[in-house]
């Protein structure tokens, strides 16, 4: 996959933007001070991946299926702490999903994880485009 100048999806702005501020947020809750987020994007075979990866906590393997579901928390305590609702993931899946996309996520506890979106994209010459 190669680094990409531009890229068109369609679908809403701001359903987008909510889903990647979701997990940029998020990188940021459950990394320790001091480490990096990055945020990439990609295109392959007509579909554009927007990655954001932490050095966080991580996320167990075990836990890793069930993260996307509505309210549900790998550490209940540390989200109190985070301020988190345990809707952020669901509402990323649900956004992708919509979009005609899906998220993925690779952890490892202790080192960090990556959350990937993933989108279509727009031939260049159709007429659809991001909506509010």
């Amino acid at each position: 996959p190669g680094e990409i100048e531009h890229a068109t999806i369609s679908g809403n702005r701001d359903q987008i933007i909510m889903a990647l501020s979701n997990l940029i947020e998020n990188a940021i809750n459950y990394s320790p001070d001091g480490t990096k987020v990055a945020i990439a994007a990609t295109v392959e075979a007509g579909i554009v991946s927007i990655s954001v990866t932490d050095q966080g906590i991580g996320i167990p393997e075990s836990e890793q299926a069930r993260i996307f579901e509505r309210f549900y928390r790998v550490d209940p305590a540390r989200s109190r702490q985070t301020g988190g609702t345990g809707l952020g993931l669901s509402i990323v899946k649900h956004v992708a999903n919509r979009h005609g996309g899906d998220v993925a996520v690779w952890s490892t506890p202790d080192v960090g994880s990556t959350f990937s979106i993933r989108f279509p994209l727009v031939a260049p010459d159709s007429d659809e485009e991001v909506t509010n």
